[in-house]
């Protein structure tokens, strides 16, 4: 799935779809795979602990604004930097995203950055290519910068604050 041998540099850039109905009990499926791929690529437990909240977070707000029946479509793009998530809903025109509440205060404060709001299903990956609007929210978490090694040629020796 993802190519984490040789460390970040040589990380592959990869992309995985995940469609899921927006009910209540599919909707962990979301959080499941999220935690997997944040794992795989090596960030540390809170940062999946926070991937996967944030996640949960958005897959819930855009579960309340789809339209009945259709799918929570994410699109996940792995890559030596770190892990983009971008999920959408089947919408009426001009449904926007919600973007006042608790839970997306909770999305912003985990991720390194956020954005959403309408769009076609021609403008997101994996939409059908129509004019059919949809909602979507893009998070994005970046891998920590890697810590100098002696494997790598670098200095092992961290410096101590007395």
């Amino acid at each position: 799935m993802v190519d984490t041998t040789g460390g970040a540099a040589a990380r592959r850039t990869e992309r995985l779809e995940l469609r899921v109905p927006t009910s209540r009990t599919q909707l962990p499926a979301v959080r499941a795979m999220t935690g997997d791929l944040a794992m795989r690529m090596d960030f540390d437990l809170d940062a999946v602990e926070d991937l996967r909240l944030a996640v949960d977070e958005a897959s819930a707000t855009l579960s309340s604004v789809a339209l009945p029946g259709t799918p929570l479509v994410t699109v996940f793009e792995t890559g030596p930097t770190g892990l983009t998530i971008q999920a959408w809903v089947a919408t009426t025109e001009g449904t926007d995203v919600p973007r006042d509440g608790f839970g997306w205060a909770v999305i912003a404060a985990l991720v390194d950055s956020v954005d959403a709001g309408p769009s076609t299903q021609a403008q997101v990956p994996a939409g059908d290519g129509s004019s059919a609007a949809v909602a979507t929210i893009t998070l994005t978490k970046e891998l920590p910068a890697a810590l100098p090694t002696a494997a790598a040629g670098g200095n092992a020796d961290l410096p101590v604050t007395r």
